[in-house]
């Protein structure tokens, strides 16, 4: 007699009892907190269809013995510590139409093997150590419907055989390195409904086909080496999110740009918003929340490079921000702005008062709770005085981006506040989500794979990071990006992504322009001493040693936890 089985709430080793039950065709193990490794008895279930490993702390390398299973049509053992390459031995699995293998720990090539694997439809691989080129053969599995590969090691381009998957509905790959990338592929994937090409270096124009693409709802073409101007047919009646920031693209804003529901993301490009009216500057459109004041107008086309940075009047030198929160004052005075504005999937809101931005980019398809852009929390944060300060959240499921701009030139302390609230830290399966993504403050990388949980040693603990940083044209950009990596359904989908609890960026006294005016205060404070009356002599050196003691402990270093590039 067939059977399934659905295990729930064990741990330890796989029971060897279950590789006894010779018809077993359905065995789902997912979301416990099995150890070990997987042994090779799994081989002898030979009727098996469906196979779920998924979301353990399975080890040791994946067994070549699930080769054996050739009447699986779906295999999962995603979010586990497997260690070494994917045997060669699942090419043999023909009838396979799903593959979950996300986050497992593999590595090396993906097998030529591979090839063989016609029935795929379902291909999730993201954020394991994959080696080598993006293979060709992936352009021969034709059946393919939803394809990812982010936040892996391997290498573009992007092959032109990939112009037979017609099928698709969802294509995701980021982070390919060594070649540039073309979109030439895309010719006839017009049931594309998810287009995610981020960080691949993808180079030459966007086709104007793309205007032929009637199912496409997100475009993510970010951080990428596109030039040319946008296709006037761009925008599609379905079409409710595309981003092209960071890439080499100029010209005007398709013209039905202001249809409702509907974000775009240009920051870093030379697109010219001519078609805008005066005192707005076109970064994400409807979801455009500055003031729409001189000066964010100001800041914006400093960011697309259409004015010089270094124009603006010296006006601020620190600024502080309470990520997904409500203003508040920590126990230590710091008074932190309200950041509690409504981001979308590729959206800015400036605060002209402070002179502060924030920006998103992506969304987060398929939580369950929708797209969610802050995390908030009940319970009490360990490890600080300020509790309050880490119940919220800013969460990204792309980038994340915090400006100070109007800002003087000089060197800053960048004070970064951080608490896993959305990731649990219990002894069951939800333990074992793994949130990581770099930093990168003006331009530089300070984190890479930064994991809150990890480093602050548990879950719903404060952690605080600082770091220095030069002011040299004004602006004061701070990013959080995703690569990739770590699990993305823990404890349910759409759990990943950078997350930042607060912000806090102030000027270093002492060092660079505020340097030379604290000498030249302390100057002026001589002159008058030596210049005043006998009986105010005493005061007024008590006065001057109270100020040359304030310069100097003012040149504290400030402290740098994090290796940089």
């Amino acid at each position: 007699m067939y059977r399934k089985i659905y295990a729930l709430d064990i741990s330890g080793e796989i029971p060897k009892e279950l590789f006894e039950l010779k018809k077993l065709m359905d065995l789902n193990l997912a979301q416990n907190v099995l150890s070990g490794s997987v042994p090779p008895e799994i081989g002898q279930l030979s009727d098996m269809q469906y196979l779920s490993l998924g979301i353990n702390n399975l080890t040791g390398p994946v067994p070549q013995e699930l080769g054996n299973l050739t009447k699986l049509i779906s295999l999962s053992f995603s979010s586990n510590s497997f260690v070494g390459q994917l045997p060669k031995e699942l090419g043999k699995l023909t009838l396979l139409q799903q593959l979950y293998i996300d986050s497992s720990g593999v590595t090396g090539p993906i097998p030529q093997e591979f090839a063989s694997l016609k029935a795929l439809r379902i291909l999730w691989a993201s954020d394991n150590l994959f080696t080598g080129k993006l293979p060709e053969f992936l352009g021969d599995l034709t059946e393919f419907i939803d394809l990812r590969l982010e936040g892996t090691s391997l290498e573009g381009p992007i092959p032109s055989s990939f112009s037979a998957l017609t099928k698709l509905e969802t294509l995701r790959i980021g982070d390919l390195n060594k070649e540039d990338s073309s979109l030439k592929f895309l010719e006839n994937q017009t049931s594309l409904s998810i287009l995610t090409l981020r960080n691949c270096r993808v180079s030459g124009e966007i086709p104007k086909r793309f205007g032929g693409f009637s199912n496409l709802q997100h475009l993510y073409l970010g951080n990428n080496n596109l030039s040319g101007e946008l296709p006037n047919n761009i925008i599609t009646p379905k079409l409710i999110a595309l981003d092209v920031s960071f890439n080499g693209i100029s010209g005007n804003v398709p013209t039905n740009f202001t249809k409702s529901g509907f974000s775009m993301n240009v920051l870093g490009t030379s697109i010219i918003p001519d078609n805008l009216s005066d005192g707005i500057i076109l970064y994400t459109l409807n979801h455009f929340n500055g003031y729409g004041d001189r000066k964010s107008s100001e800041f914006l086309r400093c960011l697309q490079g259409e004015t010089k940075c270094s124009n603006y009047k010296i006006s601020t030198s620190s600024f502080s921000v309470k990520s997904g929160g409500t203003e508040m004052t920590s126990a230590s005075g710091i008074k932190y702005d309200d950041d509690s504005e409504k981001l979308g999937s590729a959206s800015i809101y400036t605060n002209s008062k402070s002179k502060w931005a924030v920006s998103n980019t992506g969304n987060f398809l398929f939580n369950p709770n929708g797209p969610q852009f802050i995390a908030k929390t009940d319970s009490q944060i360990t490890k600080t005085l300020d509790s309050e300060l880490y119940k919220t959240a800013r969460v990204s499921p792309s980038s994340l981006r915090y400006f100070g701009y109007d800002m003087m030139n000089g060197k800053y302390a960048v004070e970064l506040h951080f608490a896993e609230i959305a990731m649990d830290d219990t002894g069951s399966w939800k333990a074992l989500g793994r949130r990581l993504f770099d930093v990168y403050i003006q331009g530089e990388k300070v984190l890479k794979d930064f994991d809150i949980k990890k480093e602050a040693g548990g879950s719903k603990r404060a952690l605080v990071k600082t770091f220095e940083a030069n002011v040299t044209n004004k602006i004061m950009e701070i990013h959080f990006f995703w690569a990739g990596k770590g699990t993305c359904c823990i404890p349910f989908q759409g759990t990943y992504g950078p997350l930042v609890s607060a912000v806090h960026v102030y000027q270093a006294t002492g060092v660079g322009s505020s340097s030379k005016e604290n000498k030249k205060r302390i100057g002026r404070l001589v002159g008058i001493t030596l210049g005043c009356a006998a009986g105010f002599g005493i005061v007024l050196s008590m006065l001057y040693l109270w100020w040359t003691k304030r310069a100097s402990s003012a040149h504290m270093p400030v402290q740098t936890d994090s290796p940089k590039k």
